[in-house]
Formats: C-alpha cells, structure tokens, sequence
C-alpha cells in the first residue's frame, strides 16, 4: 500500500505541471490584461506597471520565473488585490470554503445516505417515491435557483436567516450557504445510496441474511458496505469540488472563499489569482482520487494494491 501511495503522488506530478502549464499560456494568449481599463492609464504609468510585474519579459520567460516561484511555494502577488499576495488570500479564504464545504458534504452523506436507505428497503412503496421525486427536484434545479430562493423566503420573508455575508463566521450566516450547497449533493447521494442497496439487497448473501432472520441493523451494516463502494467513487471529485468554494454559492451570499476569488480574477485578468485557484483545485482532484481508492481497499477485501 506505501508503494502504492508513493507511485501516485509520483505521478501526480507530470499531471499538475501540465495543468500548470496550459492554464499559464490559456490565460496569457486571452484578450485583455490585468491593467486594461475603461479609462486607459498613461503611457508610462502602464509601462511602469509592467515593469514591476514583469510583463514586459517574454512569454516563455515569464512562464520560467512562474515555475521558479512555484517551486518555492510562491504564487505571487496579486494583480487585482495589490496589497496581498495569493498565498495571503488563499490563507483567508480556504479555509472558509473548506468550513462550508465540509459541513455540506457530512449533511449529504448523512442525510443523503439515510433516505437512500430507506427508500432502497422500501422499494415501489410511497417512502420510496417520495424519496426518489425530491432527489430529483434537487438534481435538476441549479443552485444559482436554489440559493435566492431560500434568501427570499427565510431571509426576507421569515427573517431567521441574513441573506448574505459572513460575519466572522457566525452559525447564522453559514446556514443558508451551507444548505444551498448540500442539497444537490443530498439528492445524488440519496439516488445512487438506493440504486446501489437495492441490487445489494438482491444479492446472496444478504438474502441469506434475511433469510436466517438475522435483525436489521445487522442486514443494513452488511448491506452498506458493499452499497458505498460507488457513492465512495462520487464524494472524491465531489469532495474536492465542495472544499475549493462555490462560485455560485460564495458569490450569491457575498462569502470571502476562494470560489469568489477566482470569479474576481477571471472578470480582472488577475493572472495569479486565477492560476492559485487552479492549481489548488487540481491538488485537491489528485489527492481526494488517492483518497478514494486508498478507502476502496478498506470497504472492499478484493482490492488490492500490491
């Protein structure tokens, strides 16, 4: 398993230097700079400038002194937010999508996970139907829907809720977001948590479980381990997807996360700051795809990787 492990993050590198390099030159040769303006600045203002972030070096060069600062774990500084650089963003606002995401994904796991359950025991019956109807109302209505939808009605009308911002953090401010988030997540979980207990309930030896009369948590722990192997499949990409900030969601209640950010630096050129998100996001793929099938191995004795 060590060997294992170790041939992955291996090879996880040639993967992020070519994420790494065709994010660089994609938004390079993209129209605009991050000094472009309505008002144009003059001539030797945007020199200067240009200077001083070294865009005036060629393309090749500058991807050499990228490369150089990243292997020293700089990002740079940002273009846009000229008093921070991207490590100092990152340092506050990830840690601010990885609060939401998390909470979102152990809300989907847990709830998501349970009606899939129940449905799956309860197949072609009314629990089951409604069930598999609210997962796919949640499926397909997109969270850019969801999200002023619960502002207006538990924030305007019942005012329990704020309908935006942060607030350090408070309980109240991260429910809204938080529900936004899961509920998509709720209903896939939920569908693929009942389509997979359903052919494991199906399969022999827990048939010969019910058979024997064995009681019923006994039947579902059985019954779940082989049921998560394909919900376990989905939480990775999901996991690293929730962690790394909703654009959407950050940006709808006004939340400081990365999402945000990326959004920020995309609509300003902000160079760096579009290509700390990336490479953050595509760490995050690689290590929760090992995650996944390092979990693999332990749900199921049949894999392994030696």
């Amino acid at each position: 398993m060590g060997l294992y492990v170790i041939r992955r993050l291996l090879s996880a590198i040639p993967t992020l230097f070519l994420i790494v390099t065709i994010s660089f030159f994609l938004i390079r040769v993209a129209p605009g700079g991050p000094f472009d303006l309505e008002r144009p600045l003059e001539a030797k203002v945007m020199e200067n400038l240009r200077k001083i972030y070294q865009l005036d070096q060629p393309l090749w060069y500058q991807y050499w002194l990228y490369l150089s600062a990243l292997m020293r774990g700089d990002l740079g500084p940002s273009f846009y937010f000229r008093d921070f650089t991207i490590g100092e963003l990152f340092a506050r606002g990830l840690p601010i999508s990885m609060r939401l995401g998390f909470t979102a994904l152990l809300l989907a796991v847990v709830v998501g996970g349970t009606l899939g359950v129940i449905a799956a025991f309860r197949q072609n019956q009314p629990t089951d139907y409604a069930v598999v109807g609210l997962a796919t109302f949640g499926i397909t209505v997109p969270t850019f829907v969801v999200a002023p939808i619960l502002q207006i009605v538990f924030g305007l009308t019942l005012s329990w809720f704020p309908v935006g911002g942060w607030n350090d953090g408070a309980v109240r401010n991260t429910v809204l977001p938080i529900l936004t988030l899961a509920l998509p997540q709720v209903a896939v979980v939920a569908r693929m948590t009942r389509a997979a207990m359903i052919e494991v309930l199906r399969s022999n030896h827990v048939r010969t479980l019910r058979a024997n009369g064995l009681p019923l948590p006994v039947i579902v722990r059985h019954a779940l381990r082989g049921a998560a192997l394909p919900v376990v499949s989905y939480l990775g990409p999901a996991a690293a997807a929730l962690l790394t900030g909703s654009v959407v969601v950050e940006t709808i209640f006004g939340i400081p996360g990365i999402g945000r950010y990326f959004v920020e630096g995309a609509l300003n050129r902000d160079y760096t700051l579009v290509m700390g998100t990336v490479i953050v996001i595509a760490i995050f793929v690689l290590v929760f795809n090992l995650l996944v099938d390092l979990v693999y191995a332990l749900i199921d004795p049949r894999v392994r990787y030696e």
